[in-house]
């Protein structure tokens, strides 16, 4: 796609900003012109780069399609869906009972979830998704010609401060700004709302790959008010995919465990293949090491409706919130490529009472609106007839003596949010107090998520209870949260920005950063030759097919021209040069046009074979 001209007028500076739906089966970047969304696409006119990274020994990046290509011979190295363990720790990661090529390994830095590469080698969730931002940061700025003031990044509604802290960690690794991280369910409002310009009671069913966010929104007068949210950072198309692997998997007398990692990368690429196929399709075929199954769209129905029906929990709680019934809604909109499974449709319809709309692409939606989002603040400035208001998805609070929780901050209140609870010592003469930062819903500490732990020091000595200690959470508009503490008879406070435990320490991510930089030039470089050593073995094997299947099309001569073009090419491989590589690749394309050409005619005479005239139409 061409560059915008330079000297762009006052609307087109608004392409400086863009929303970027950080997926965990793809991603997509968008931005706004002409007071319209856009996806922008990479130079094929492809919208979605799959959420997929590949890391070179020397470590290399590749991310998108190519890395795709990847999984099925390099799985280890090949990480897809990192999305599903940002902001975890390696006990989660490891606690996972389930069909995957990933090995995991423990970090030295804390606990993060590390994936093990091998040879000695590992990376992290936060890693990977900072080499898909980086890349639709260099989509985006190719397209727009220009460097990018800042970005809107999407995630699900049920992302806890771990899980956005470490989204926020991504970006910052791949230089880019964060304006706002934005719930994805209130970006596909954004789109849809102004796209129909309707007001109304609307329920956001979004599934994707990994997560699953169900929201209750009214929209009135351009006000987007989220009034309650659930869902589950852990549901998703990935989880189709899984169980339909591991049904045949155990169908041709395979023990799941024991699956290696290339047979695990295999059945999980034909079975999400498969269920793409099973949209439209009633029957596909399925080919898992030289096993092959037939699949129909009753028996997927049946394997996956377990699964679907997890959302129940989440949605029965939104509509409780709300004291709505879901008829009473005026529509529910779809969002995300798992809610184009026909059996998740009639899901939705059948809990709701009604058919859910789908007028925009469930796969664009969320980047579309996140765009708008971007527009706002930092690309045309605030607009008087469009307000967002978001919500906290999870309380937030600390644990108090028998480890209760107290909440401060709860669930589905507006943000940006803040509130205050005063607290006392327990024993004679304390002089300090330790915080423990929690968020859950749960009643108990031991059953909330551990955020943070910060102290208090220099209180007074005095009697037990006697202490006045004012205890102070704020949420931003990224649902991030700022803590403190003040002894109000003296004045003593402390303060933090709750960094999740799961998070990077800002040492590892300055490094990151670092690496980035000192990398880049090599990067682009063993990015350029892998891509071509990929684009020469295909050419390879694919003139092997012809030449065993058509040989008696080419003549001695021909042969010959061809043996010392293909290895001229092989001897460009073998050394590892990008550029002589592609022209070797030309020198050969030259060198089989004619048998091409001979190819391509009897391939013609063969499909009119015994046609006659009278069979001609038009």
């Amino acid at each position: 796609m061409a560059l915008l001209q330079i000297g762009k007028s006052k609307e087109a500076c608004a392409g400086r900003v863009v929303g970027i739906d950080l997926g965990t089966t793809y991603s997509l970047v968008a931005t706004v012109e002409d007071g319209a969304p856009r996806v922008l696409m990479d130079p094929e006119g492809r919208a979605a780069l799959p959420s997929v990274a590949w890391f070179g020994p020397d470590r290399a990046v590749e991310v998108g399609h190519g890395a795709k290509a990847q999984a099925g011979t390099r799985p280890r190295r090949t990480i897809a869906s990192a999305k599903r363990f940002m902001g975890r720790g390696h006990a989660e990661a490891q606690a996972q009972d389930e069909l995957s090529p990933y090995r995991f390994t423990p970090g030295a830095e804390g606990p993060v979830v590390y994936f093990d590469l091998g040879e000695g080698d590992k990376v992290t969730p936060i890693e990977v998704s900072s080499a898909i931002l980086r890349t639709l940061k260099l989509r985006a700025e190719a397209e727009l010609g220009e460097g990018l003031d800042g970005a809107v990044i999407t995630v699900p509604a049920y992302f806890d401060d771990a899980q956005r802290q470490a989204t926020k960690d991504a970006a910052r690794i791949a230089g880019l700004k964060v304006l706002r991280l934005l719930n994805e369910p209130t970006a596909a409002a954004l789109a849809y709302g102004l796209d129909r310009s309707k007001d109304g009671m609307f329920a956001v069913f979004d599934m994707g790959g990994g997560t699953f966010d169900i929201s209750l929104l009214r929209l009135e007068a351009g006000v987007f008010h989220v009034l309650t949210t659930g869902g589950d950072s852990r549901l998703g198309g990935d989880d189709f995919d899984r169980v339909v692997a591991e049904h045949f998997l155990q169908a041709a007398g395979l023990q799941v465990s024991e699956t290696s990692p290339e047979l695990a990368a295999q059945a999980l690429a034909e079975a999400r293949r498969a269920k793409e196929a099973l949209t439209t399709a009633d029957t596909v075929e399925l080919e898992i090491w030289g096993d092959r199954f037939q699949l129909g769209r009753d028996q997927f129905d049946a394997l996956v409706r377990p699964i679907i029906a997890r959302t129940k929990g989440p949605i029965r709680r939104v509509l409780k919130d709300s004291g709505l019934d879901g008829e009473e809604l005026d529509g529910v909109v779809l969002v995300g490529g798992s809610t184009r499974v026909p059996a998740v449709r009639a899901f939705v319809a059948q809990t709701f009472g009604q058919e859910p709309l789908a007028d925009l692409d469930p796969d664009r939606v969320v980047a579309l609106g996140a765009a708008v989002q971007a527009d706002l603040l930092g690309g045309s400035g605030p607009r008087d007839d469009l307000v967002l208001l978001d919500v906290l998805p999870l309380s937030l609070g600390v644990e108090t003596m028998g480890g209760a929780t107290a909440k401060i901050l709860h669930r589905n209140q507006t943000i940006p949010a803040e509130a205050a609870q005063e607290f006392t010592t327990y024993a004679d003469g304390q002089t300090g107090l330790e915080l423990h930062v929690l968020q859950g819903e749960r009643e108990m500490a031991k059953d909330c998520r551990s955020l943070a732990n910060f102290t208090l020091s220099g209180i007074p000595p005095m009697g037990a209870g006697m202490a006045r200690i004012q205890v102070t959470f704020s949420v931003d508009a990224d649902g991030i949260l700022h803590a403190s503490a003040e002894e109000k008879e003296t004045g003593t406070s402390a303060s933090i920005e709750v960094k999740p435990s799961y998070g990077l320490e800002d040492a590892e991510v300055e490094r990151m950063i670092m690496e980035s930089f000192e990398h880049a030039e090599a990067d682009v470089r063993t990015k350029l030759l892998a891509e071509a050593k990929v684009e020469a073995e295909r050419i390879l094997t694919a003139l092997d097919v012809a030449r065993n299947r058509d040989a008696e099309l080419l003549d001695e001569a021909e042969r010959g021209k061809l043996e010392e073009a293909v290895q001229g090419l092989r001897e460009a491989v073998a050394a590892e040069d990008a550029a002589a590589i592609q022209d070797r690749i030309e020198a050969l394309d030259a060198a089989s046009a004619e048998f091409a050409g001979r190819r391509m005619n009897k391939a013609i005479k063969s499909a009119l074979s015994g046609r006659d005239a009278a069979s001609w139409t038009g």
